[in-house]
């Protein structure tokens, strides 16, 4: 299941009509309960949250909505994890990404980001291995610990070790055995 969450339409029901820039801790507050709301109970599901019709982007709002809707849903700290619900960011400009990038990285974060093609890449704290074992799961697609241990030139167990890490972050799905990229269905 794929939601898409137009975070435009959502400052502007949330705050107002006229807002088109995420400035202020509280708009960010109230912004991010709305999306909260909007996910509801949801699980196994990835949520894209599309960010074109977003003007300004400060830090902290990208902190208050960004790093905390990301750390709500780490399984990490799966104490209070609600269930596994994956995030791909679209629309972000440059600006957006210069601010998401330094509160991602400040919290050890990472997020998926979908270019304007379509081509998913990450944002935020992932090591060179993570992001050479979160690709080599995109262009498969698909796989087993095994298969990716092959293709990165890793021991096995430590790709297990990875592709888990990668999981729990979100960064990738999971069904019994084979990881997948987190993305948008075709």
């Amino acid at each position: 299941m794929t939601r898409h969450i137009d975070l435009g339409s959502v400052l502007r029901g949330t705050v107002s009509e006229q807002f088109t820039n995420l400035v202020t801790r509280p708009t960010g507050h109230a912004v991010r309960g709305a999306i909260e709301a909007l996910l509801g109970d949801a699980t196994d599901a990835v949520t894209v949250i599309d960010f074109t019709h977003v003007g300004l982007l400060d830090y902290s709002c990208a902190d208050e909505i960004i790093a905390k809707l990301l750390q709500r849903y780490d399984a990490r700290e799966p104490a209070d994890a609600p269930g596994a619900v994956y995030f791909v960011f679209r629309g972000l400009n440059e600006l957006h990404i210069e601010s998401i990038e330094w509160v991602l990285n400040h919290h050890g974060l990472a997020l998926v980001a979908e270019e304007e093609d379509g081509e998913p890449h990450l944002i935020g704290a992932v090591d060179e291995e993570a992001r050479t074992v979160w690709s080599v799961v995109g262009k498969i697609g698909a796989c087993s610990a095994l298969v990716v241990a092959e293709q990165a030139g890793l021991e096995p167990g430590r790709a297990e070790r990875t592709l888990v890490d990668l999981w729990r972050r979100r960064l990738l799905r999971r069904e019994n055995d084979q990881f997948l990229a987190a993305r948008v269905a075709s």
